[in-house]
């Protein structure tokens, strides 16, 4: 839990430092493709974090608890979970507040990828303990660049306020955004459970 804990550090400060030379871009309405541009960058650091810390989680953890492997297993990757979606929304305030977004643009950045981190992280989690690491990198890219196309093809269809601000559709939402979300929250969970079950049985079986 330590290791987990002090690995998520160089990718905070670094992703917080990486921000800082966003305060000299300038934008001009409408800010889609700086928008997407932001957003792949932070599915990206929310990817490659979690690939980084799941091997850390382990049914080592909560050993003081009268858990299961299982729910060991299961605390662990959640744990992974939050640690990466708490990653990924510092890092997305601080680069919209640097970008200078309003405030309605800032809050769709950081849904979107608050969205996508925590579904993604708990897809890798899984597919790691399930398949291993190029499956793990794998459904975990393809999730990423759906959800990703998904607010793209919301932000064309709707477009933006005069300064740049989110325009709130409800029909366009329920059409290029809710199914994706929805299908990303079941893919990651059904696959989280698959994994960690199927992992919690390896370790049950006898060593020969």
């Amino acid at each position: 839990m330590e290791r987990a804990v002090l690995g998520t550090i160089p990718f905070l400060v670094g992703g917080l430092v990486a921000s800082l030379p966003l305060l000299f871009v300038t934008w001009a309405s409408p800010p889609l493709t700086i928008f997407i541009i932001q957003l792949a960058a932070l599915v990206l650091l929310g990817l490659i974090a979690t690939v980084r810390l799941v091997p850390f989680a382990g049914s080592d953890w909560f050993l003081g608890h009268a858990w299961s492997p299982f729910w060991r297993l299961a605390s662990s990757g959640v744990a992974i979970v939050f640690l990466v979606t708490g990653i990924t929304g510092l890092v997305t305030l601080a680069s919209s507040a640097a970008l200078g977004y309003p405030p309605s643009l800032q809050f769709l950045q950081l849904l979107s990828a608050l969205d996508i981190a925590w579904a993604g992280a708990a897809l890798v989690v899984g597919g790691y303990r399930a398949w291993g690491r190029p499956v793990a990198v794998t459904i975990g890219t393809l999730l990423g660049i759906a959800c990703i196309w998904s607010i793209r093809a919301y932000l064309g269809a709707v477009g933006f306020g005069p300064a740049g601000e989110w325009i709130v559709d409800s029909g366009a939402l329920a059409r290029y955004v809710l199914p994706f979300d929805v299908a990303a929250a079941v893919m990651g969970i059904g696959v989280f459970v698959f994994g960690t079950r199927r992992q919690a049985i390896e370790q049950a079986r006898p060593q020969s």
